[in-house]
């Protein structure tokens, strides 16, 4: 299984994880296919700080990794 963490920048993720992209453009996070966009803000920007930033519910976000075979790890667990 693939695990996410979510206290990690988006881009490390998506280098991780090159299909996370196109799942994250499918939530919402278009911006991240401009050039540069993702080797830009991505080094800081984790995924729960661009749902706010977007108004995207953590809750779908989650279940749509989950649906793509994600595992999440989040804040407080090791």
């Amino acid at each position: 299984m693939k695990v996410i963490d979510l206290r990690q920048p988006l881009q490390k993720l998506c280098n991780e994880y090159p299909e996370l992209k196109d799942i994250m453009v499918e939530l919402g996070f278009v911006d991240i296919v401009k050039p540069g966009m993702l080797a830009t803000a991505g080094r800081f920007m984790t995924i729960p700080k661009g749902a706010a930033m977007k108004k995207i519910s953590m809750d779908t976000i989650q279940q749509k990794l989950k649906d793509n075979g994600f595992e999440i790890v989040e804040e407080g667990e090791p």
